[in-house]
C-alpha cells in the first residue's frame, strides 16, 4: 500500500495503517529532527511529538500531497514552534554530538577508512554550519526524499526559493567535502 492508502486506513480505525507509516518513515523522520536540534533528547521529544501529532490529526487527513509532505510540514512546523519557544533564530551549531557514524568502508586499508571517516566528518560539520533554512531544505530533499516542490509545501515558501536553497547548500556542502 501506498502511504496515503496507509493513512486513510489508520483514520478509518486500522491501527495496521500507522504501524506500517511508523515502520516506513520514523528512521528519516528521526534524523531529519535530530539533525536539525543536534541534541538526541530534544530530538527524541520532539519526534514523539510530531508522532503524536499525526496521531491526533489523522481524522482531519484528506490525501491532497504526498503523505511525507504532510507529515514533514508537521515537523517543519514542529520545530519552528520548538525554535520560537526558546527565542531562537537558529538552532545552536555548536554541539557535534549526533553525528551519524559512517558504514564501515569497503576497503580494509586503514588509511582509506580515515579518509572516508574525515570525509564524512567535514560533511557532517558542513551541515550542521548550513544556515537553518537551507540545511532544512538539505535534510527535507535527503532524509524526507521530498522533491523542489514538496519541499516548498512543507515549509510554506515557493518552489523557487526552495530550489535556490537547496543549490546553494549543495555547492556548500560539495566545496567543504573537497580535498584540501
Amino acid at each position: 500500500m501506498i502511504d496515503e492508502e496507509l493513512m486513510l486506513a489508520y483514520a478509518g480505525g486500522d491501527a495496521a495503517g500507522f504501524e506500517a507509516l511508523y515502520r516506513r518513515h520514523k528512521g528519516p523522520l528521526y534524523r531529519f529532527v535530530l539533525r536539525s536540534v543536534k541534541s538526541p533528547g530534544e530530538a527524541e521529544e520532539l519526534f514523539q511529538d510530531i508522532w503524536m501529532r499525526v496521531i491526533d490529526a489523522r481524522d482531519r487527513y484528506v490525501p491532497q500531497a504526498k503523505f511525507t509532505t504532510w507529515l514533514y510540514t508537521i515537523a517543519h512546523n514542529r520545530l519552528v514552534d520548538h525554535w520560537r519557544a526558546r527565542g531562537l533564530a537558529v538552532v545552536s551549531l555548536d554541539d557535534d554530538s549526533g553525528a551519524a557514524e559512517p558504514a564501515a568502508a569497503p576497503s580494509s586499508e586503514p588509511h582509506r577508512m580515515a579518509e572516508a571517516r574525515e570525509t564524512l566528518d567535514r560533511l557532517a560539520a558542513a551541515i550542521a554550519a548550513l544556515p537553518l533554512a537551507q540545511r532544512e531544505t538539505f535534510l527535507l530533499h535527503h532524509e524526507g526524499d521530498l522533491t523542489a516542490a514538496q519541499i516548498a509545501a512543507a515549509t510554506g515558501t515557493n518552489e523557487e526559493a526552495a530550489k535556490s536553497r537547496l543549490r546553494y547548500a549543495m555547492n556548500k556542502l560539495r566545496e567543504a567535502v573537497r580535498d584540501e
